[in-house]
């Protein structure tokens, strides 16, 4: 069975937001409103909220790559979701939190935008259901 492009984006992409998250977490591990913030590589705004959304939402891309059908419905639905948190961001402002407890800022919205419009053009272009397979039988197959 051939691995679908959404599969291979949800763990590429599964496995980016777990990495981010536990990177995030030696930046700022505080938990508040919005707490201790701080900038991973002195960009990306993060603190506990944000690193464990990046790492929930990444486990769950990992675990529906299993799935072609899933891993679709993952990067569309990855793609709704990001482009909610990009536009909310950028309304909000440079420096300001979503829900008051999820810091973001430009670099941040601009992430969020990105990944929307890749999980988007992946997930719309990965047909919802698999072609056939060569292995199943053709058309006057009798089974006995």
């Amino acid at each position: 069975m051939t691995t679908s492009p959404a599969q291979v984006w949800a763990r590429v992409i599964g496995w980016t937001l777990v990495l981010a998250g536990i990177v995030g977490f030696f930046y700022s591990s505080a938990f508040g409103s919005p707490g201790e913030t701080d900038a991973v590589f002195g960009v990306l705004d993060v603190n506990g909220f944000h690193n464990l959304l990046h790492i929930l939402s990444g486990l769950l891309g990992i675990w529906l790559a299993r799935s072609y059908s899933a891993a679709r419905a993952y990067c569309i639905l990855l793609a709704v979701a990001y482009t909610v948190v990009a536009i909310w961001g950028f309304v909000i402002g440079d420096g300001a939190a979503i829900l008051s407890i999820i810091p973001v800022n430009t670099e941040d919205n601009l992430l969020h935008a990105g990944i929307a419009l890749v999980s988007l053009v992946v997930g719309l272009s990965t047909p919802a259901a698999p072609a056939p397979s060569s292995h199943e039988p053709g058309p006057g197959f009798r089974y006995n």
